[in-house]
């Protein structure tokens, strides 16, 4: 019998599937169309703010994402850089074509994994448990656990114009015979939209019209502790180029063709990333939108239009197109769509992402109504992880906010929901300067590792790093420097002022044109990675804001720690307010916190809560019992 199905083969769907079999199950993989694994309908590209971030945490926790976009991307670049360390995050270029072949790679090699070309027409339920699936053809299979990640297929609808065609993202068929049954089962669904833009002939485009930009000259890598080293003079450059007048008064005349404001669309939009329609709608202020042209692999002659997304008819794309500066000739190879699917309401899941109607079902992605990539991986690493955890009857995983970002996001979707496509951000994470770039793997790595995800070979470099990074903080304590003529000289060298008191190194770090890479000027026989380096530097530099952010979230952490009966009957509690009734009732929160996060309920309800729940224990502890069931604790890294 299998353990785990995984429906969709997706970013969610590789993940998950991965993780269950790497973690000792037998694990089922169906996906319409094999060619399609780990594709990238959309735009090819991995990272970016705070996503980055989640493909570091992606690769703390034992997950595929950041080794496979590692060997395979074609430009690498560390964003925001001259800003502070909670908001920079890498961003790569993909190859698309490359990405999705490795994956599939890894997939068809991975131990305990099986991949069939199907369609799945429903899931088998039995006492509000799911048994299996079955397929468009009737066959049934049994498993323990499935986790669904439809993606944008789930009765998907592809808009041009006025048209409206039941197809899934680039052609594809879509998912039909779910959405039904979901919602007999109980479950909420809604519409959600997205698009994608058109892509290019690359040799119809005049480059040296539009500003070029290159990748960065130092390697980067998601992967914490695989080396993947490449050449960065052959990265492949991105272009920029704008929107001007006359492509804003043609997307003006032609409002009533396009199928968002034609009235064929239903479904809501993301808001971080509008069609070209929206955004001259929306900012009709703006002279101009920044364009990027950007190479979608090595092997294809296309290129992606960054920033163009549209569902306006074809012939409408083409005059929009060629109205900018070096695309005056440009050929359309493929052209924009907008495509709307249906998701279920993510408050109906549990913080593991096992649904609350039916027992040993999971989801995750964009059928939990998140967009990205990213977002789709990390959910997809977690579902796999908790399922596995639920058979093998052990405490799940759920990461709380303050230790990573998938942890905002997974909390943000079963607390609060979402009613647009939900993108992660650094500003929906109240801890980010926690959750950064460079120390991904100490926030997560020693979980994943104790999981099972991650290996000791894997471990035993992290473990190296630390204690590196905790010795070379040591030696800069240790290292003391007096105001003298030699030392003085070395300091207006490296462009800082002189010493007028004797001081160590730790200290004179805090000086912002001063790194942990300086010490060598003064001990020659130091050497420690540039990674050790960036990160001694950041937590020095930084000590005083990071020390604040930790005392902030030990408040918050005796909320988080303070449990909620699942069978907790709200109409009962007096003085609750109403609607903080039907919104609790609702999401089921599982501690304090995360009740205090639910929309509708206020500081005053959560008052009330927290005496109800002091009340119970105290009865609990007054009451004899025959026998006391410990509750499941999180594997986090309390």
């Amino acid at each position: 019998m299998i353990d785990v199905i995984v429906v969709g083969a997706g970013h969610a769907g590789c993940e998950a599937a991965l993780a269950s079999a790497r973690l000792g199950c037998k694990t089922l993989l169906i996906t319409g169309n094999l060619n399609y694994v780990a594709s990238m309908p959309c735009n090819p590209s991995i990272g970016g703010p705070a996503k980055g971030i989640v493909v570091r945490e992606i690769d703390a926790l034992g997950g595929e994402m950041a080794k496979n976009t590692d060997l395979t991307h074609i430009q690498m670049r560390l964003l925001n850089a001259s800003k502070g360390p909670a908001v920079q995050a890498l961003r790569a270029q993909s190859d698309k074509v490359a990405y999705s072949q490795r994956m599939r790679q890894v997939i068809e090699n991975q131990e305990g994994l099986e991949i069939l070309e199907a369609y799945t027409k429903e899931l088998l339920i039995k006492d509000q448990t799911v048994k299996g699936v079955i397929l468009e053809d009737g066959t049934t299979l049994l498993a323990q656990a499935v986790i669904l990640t439809t993606g944008t297929y789930l009765n998907s609808h592809v808009l041009v114009g006025h048209t409206k065609t039941s197809m899934g993202p680039d052609h594809q068929k879509p998912a039909l015979g779910l959405s039904p049954q979901l919602r007999h089962l109980g479950f909420l669904l809604f519409r959600l939209k997205t698009g994608t833009p058109p892509r290019l002939r690359r040799d119809t485009i005049d480059f040296s019209q539009t500003e070029r930009h290159d990748g960065d000259a130092k390697i980067w890598r998601f992967s914490h502790y695989q080396d993947t080293r490449y050449d960065v003079t052959s990265q492949y450059p991105c272009y920029l180029t704008y929107t001007n007048d006359t492509t804003h008064a043609i997307i003006e005349e032609n409002l009533h063709r396009s199928a968002m404001y034609s009235g064929v669309i239903e479904g809501v939009g993301p808001r971080y990333c509008p069609s070209i329609e929206d955004k001259i709608v929306r900012f009709a202020d703006k002279p101009r939108h920044q364009i990027f042209l950007e190479p979608e692999s090595a092997s294809l002659e296309e290129i992606y239009v960054q920033g163009f997304s549209t569902s306006m008819p074809h012939d409408v794309q083409e005059r929009m197109i060629r109205s900018m500066v070096g695309l005056e000739q440009a050929v359309i190879t493929k052209y924009a769509y907008a495509i709307e699917y249906d998701a279920v309401d993510a408050r109906q899941l549990w913080p593991t992402l096992e649904t609350k109607l039916i027992k040993h079902l999971y989801m995750a992605g964009q059928i939990n109504g998140s967009s990205g990539y990213e977002e789709a991986a990390c959910q997809g690493l977690l579902a796999g992880i908790n399922a596995v955890l639920k058979l093998q009857m052990k405490a799940p995983l759920i990461l709380k906010r303050h230790e990573a970002y998938i942890g905002v996001l997974i909390d943000d979707l079963v607390t609060k929901g979402t009613l647009e496509p939900y993108r992660l951000l650094t500003s929906r994470a109240e801890h980010r300067l926690l959750l950064r770039h460079d120390n991904a793997d100490r926030r997560l790595m020693p979980i994943g590792h104790r999981i099972g995800l991650v290996n000791d070979q894997v471990y035993h470099l992290f473990l190296e790093a630390t204690n590196n990074l905790t010795a070379l903080k040591s030696t800069l304590e240790e290292t003391v420097l007096v105001p003298d003529e030699a030392t003085n000289k070395t300091l207006k060298e490296i462009g800082s002022s002189p010493l007028r008191d004797k001081i160590t190194f730790y200290q004179l770090i805090r000086r912002p044109e001063i790194s942990a890479a300086h010490l060598k000027h003064f001990i020659a026989d130091v050497d420690f990675p540039s990674e050790i380096i960036e990160s001694a530097d950041i937590d020095i530099k930084y000590e005083g804001y990071i020390d604040k952010a930790w005392r902030q979230a030990e408040k918050l952490l005796d909320m988080e720690r303070t449990e909620i009966p699942e069978n907790l009957d709200y109409k009962s509690i007096s003085n609750l307010a109403l609607e903080a009734r039907d919104k609790l009732e609702r999401v089921k929160p599982l501690t304090l916190g995360q009740a205090s996060r639910i929309s509708g309920v206020n500081p005053s309800d959560i008052s009330v809560l927290m005496v109800t729940l002091k009340t119970m224990q105290r009865l609990k502890q007054r009451t004899p019992q025959k026998s006391e069931t410990m509750p499941d604790k999180s594997l986090s890294s309390e």
